[in-house]
């Protein structure tokens, strides 16, 4: 029997997208690499706990959920989440920033100062620029002064992302035109916080880390794991933490949260998981985007 692995999720290196597995081993994704793996026959999908702590009973959680984590674990996670809100006295420096994933879809967000622009890569912005720096609560009041002021949002679907991921303008000036026009009218706002130091406007396009030069519109994309499906393919693409996977039946965009949880196999020679060929092929469910809106294919893609 095949040896199985967990994966932790997609994580961006300085050499670009990595996958990572528990134990902290690193599988680097390159473009043009086939990505190829099954799901335990007869396995199910547990909490991955939260904090570093495993579950404690280890819960089952369902397939389609990114958060791959049990109501309790979910909870203490988002207890200690700058993201969510819950932590107001976090002495770090933070960035605001503005990312910019396609025409008329852009965010405000923030992230501590030390991470750099980790943060931008794993939600998929194309192009990003900062806005300002300081302390943590300065951080959040010029994220509320956007949203009230310029009706800037400060989450967007990703279901958003990907729609457009494949017709963005080529041109790296187009694409930051708009984060560059936000920008000027963000820094002139009178109610500016007073501890947040403006930065100057300075565009980073992350096309090129992505892959996203020629992409093709994907077909459609998977909407959960399940035990004994498996997937195959070619990586033509990797933005935040999907996967833009070219298989027989056209690019097929796998999100990498919903690998957390399962024991996941080689397949091929010896894997000893049927149903895949060489060529690039799914089992697994997949919402086909050239069908009607919100129907889903339930078996071989």
């Amino acid at each position: 029997m095949a040896q199985a692995w967990r994966c932790s999720g997609l994580r961006w290196s300085a050499a670009g997208p990595e996958l990572v597995w528990d134990g902290g081993r690193r599988s680097a994704l390159t473009w043009g690499k086939r990505v190829a793996f099954g799901v335990a026959e007869g396995g199910v999908r547990t909490c991955v706990g939260a904090r570093g702590h495993a579950c404690p009973v280890r819960a089952v959680v369902p397939g389609r959920s990114t958060g791959a984590r049990c109501e309790e674990c979910a909870r203490l996670d988002r207890a200690h989440s700058v993201a969510a809100d819950t932590i107001a006295d976090d002495p770090r420096p933070y960035h605001v920033y503005l990312a910019w994933f396609g025409p008329g879809i852009t965010k405000v967000g923030i992230t501590a100062l030390e991470r750099g622009s980790a943060r931008l890569l794993e939600q998929g912005a194309v192009c990003f620029s900062w806005l300002g720096a300081g302390p943590l609560m300065a951080a959040r009041r010029a994220e509320e002064l956007l949203r009230a002021a310029l009706r800037v949002p400060d989450r967007i679907p990703y279901g958003a992302k990907r729609a457009v991921r494949s017709s963005l303008p080529r041109s790296e000036a187009e694409r930051a035109a708009e984060v560059a026009d936000l920008h000027a009218r963000a820094v002139a706002l009178p109610d500016w916080p007073e501890s947040l130091t403006r930065e100057p406007c300075q565009p980073v396009d992350h096309g090129r880390v992505f892959g996203l030069a020629e992409l093709p519109a994907a077909v459609g994309e998977v909407t959960e794991l399940v035990a004994g499906g498996a997937v195959s393919g070619r990586l033509v693409a990797a933005a935040g933490p999907d996967l833009h996977v070219e298989t027989g039946g056209g690019v097929v965009v796998l999100d990498t949260r919903l690998m957390r949880g399962w024991e996941l196999v080689p397949t091929g020679a010896g894997g000893g998981v049927s149903g895949v060929s060489g060529d690039g092929e799914l089992a697994v469910p997949v919402r086909d985007f050239r069908a009607r809106e919100g129907s889903v294919q339930d078996g071989l893609f």
